[in-house]
């Protein structure tokens, strides 16, 4: 059966296919290459990747980086289609839905957002859910640099405290458009904000995410 990682890795694959090498992202400073090299290099060498963590091993992460953006770019993207290595901890179905699912949703919607023709992706509510319950886990390690108080809420009035303090900014917008907002897409996420507009204005310029 599917997962939602799974799925998600797939679309990103064919969206990145589609785009180009030197298609933009969301991503700053990023083409569609960097990106799948970035994905591969997370999934296949956590020695570097743990370097986007950890700042010693930056230059080492970069380094590698620097090495598979070099790799052809069909290479890249069947890296990705097929997935993990055989013996790495995100072939287990588990930690992969736990590892992967928001990590391929948000990269695909740096690809699809990107673009000047995108259109609003409509998620099963399944889905949707998922990435609500994530964002809800999530909510303060990714709002932790907010500037005023931030909260995260769904049409049906579910809500999530990404940072107290004053004065207060609420996010309003569906699950996958909260996620975004979160990780610091605010300028691509179709949510409407509530406050004084002094306050969403430093809100929708910081820094969110990890």
């Amino acid at each position: 059966m599917s997962t939602h990682a799974k799925r998600e890795r797939l679309l990103l694959a064919d969206l990145l296919e589609a785009a180009g090498p030197q298609a933009p992202t969301l991503c700053h400073g990023w083409t569609a290459r960097d990106l799948a090299a970035h994905v591969v290099v997370r999934e296949r060498r956590p020695d570097a990747a743990a370097g986007t963590l950890i700042g010693p091993l930056r230059a080492r992460r970069d380094r590698v980086m620097a090495e598979f953006t070099e790799k052809p770019y069909e290479e890249l993207i069947q890296l990705i289609r097929t997935g993990p290595p055989r013996m790495s901890p995100f072939g287990l179905k588990q930690l992969d839905e736990a590892a992967n699912t928001v990590e391929f949703y948000i990269h695909t919607e740096d690809v699809r957002r990107a673009q000047p023709d995108w259109t609003p992706r409509e998620l099963d509510p399944v889905f949707a859910d998922v990435l609500w319950a994530r964002t809800e886990k999530a909510a303060r390690m990714l709002g932790r640099k907010a500037p005023v108080g931030l909260v995260l809420r769904r049409p049906d009035g579910q809500t999530a405290v990404a940072h107290r303090g004053t004065p207060v900014v609420t996010v309003t917008g569906e699950p996958g458009e909260l996620l975004l907002f979160a990780f610091g897409r605010q300028d691509a996420a179709r949510v409407e904000l509530e406050g004084e507009p002094a306050a969403i204005g430093r809100v929708t310029t910081a820094k969110l995410g990890m």
